[in-house]
């Protein structure tokens, strides 16, 4: 028996308010994600982020909660787990563990540790490596991991940005949304710049000039920015894109954050005269907070506000049969 553990970042139990305080009093107390000392952490934590921001998350949350599914991460992930569990067939075990809130990564590995697996293969969900996102998941699973005696063979996957099954599966669902469109946007989540400092220090003059990044290479392998703009190369190959645009949205805080954001980049395009917008978000493996709302309701005032005309937003890859093929392809060869 073959283990697979899916880890995607987790969401709140429900869109009320307590629900969203306890998401994101688990979420902006982790290190990785506010990396800042433990006592300033909390006094920022406790004093200026949740007496205000759970009333405005929830907010945003209940505009895409669904009343019978729920949250569409939660939602999305577990179809994916299940079809990816019906693609692999019987000598696999799929489970699915969030790093914040439920099901958890802990619940996950004991149904699996339970099976007598002999090899655990862990894909956590974010294509591009980040200390924040990646990073975490995997220190929390390599956690949870300590207390076992005798643990499987165990295969991690860092990062799956320039996997050509991936390539392959974005590109699909991008195609299908592709018809009359100007303009092509390729949004990724932002992270401060100094957590890029931390990976990649020679990608830092790059970060504060918002300038593409310069092809991956051995020196900036490990760097989360270069690795969205490689993501983005390789699509528009796959594509046969001529033209397009990479910026990065979910800014939190007055932090200096990589960019440019995905508001000036709209500005940008409509100087240019595009009106009509087609929007990608290749970070995201499933649909959630960041693309349904931030992007799908409010990128798309922001751009008929500047006079715009059509809004298309990409679906992320959620449960689509091509990205279970994908998914199924690459745990295979691992």
């Amino acid at each position: 028996m073959i283990a697979v553990l899916l880890i995607n970042l987790g969401t709140p139990q429900s869109a009320e308010v307590p629900a969203v305080r306890a998401f994101l009093k688990e979420f902006l107390d982790d290190s990785h994600v506010i990396a800042l000392p433990r006592v300033i952490r909390k006094l920022l934590l406790h004093f200026f982020i949740l007496p205000f921001r759970p009333k405005q998350s929830a907010k945003a949350y209940a505009a895409i909660w669904d009343e019978e599914k729920g949250s569409p991460l939660l939602t999305h992930s577990m179809n994916l787990a299940k079809d990816l569990q019906q693609q692999l067939g019987q000598d696999y075990l799929v489970t699915l563990g969030m790093r914040y809130q439920k099901p958890s990564i802990q619940a996950a590995l004991e149904v699996i540790l339970q099976s007598d697996c002999k090899k655990l293969i862990v894909l956590p969900l974010f294509p591009q490596y980040s200390n924040a996102a990646n990073g975490s998941a995997i220190d929390k699973l390599k956690e949870c991991l300590k207390p076992v005696s005798q643990l499987p063979e165990l295969r991690i996957f860092r990062e799956f940005y320039q996997i050509p099954a991936y390539i392959a599966a974005q590109a699909s669902l991008i195609k299908s949304s592709l018809t009359h469109q100007d303009g092509i946007l390729f949004s990724y989540h932002s992270l401060p710049v100094s957590h890029i400092k931390k990976t990649a220090s020679h990608c830092a003059a790059h970060c504060f000039a918002n300038q593409p990044c310069n092809a991956i290479k051995l020196t900036n392998q490990k760097c989360y920015r270069a690795q969205c703009y490689e993501t983005s190369r390789l699509l528009a190959e796959y594509l046969d894109l001529q033209h397009y645009e990479v910026a990065f949205q979910s800014r939190l805080g007055r932090t200096v954050w990589i960019g440019p954001d995905v508001k000036t980049t709209m500005q940008k395009m409509r100087a240019q005269g595009i009106k009509n917008l087609l929007v990608a978000c290749p970070s995201f493996v499933a649909d959630c907070l960041e693309t349904l709302e931030e992007i799908g309701i409010q990128g798309k005032r922001q751009w008929q506000a500047l006079g715009g005309e059509e809004f298309t937003l990409v679906p992320c890859m959620n449960a689509d049969p091509v990205w279970v093929k994908a998914a199924a392809e690459m745990i295979q060869s691992a």
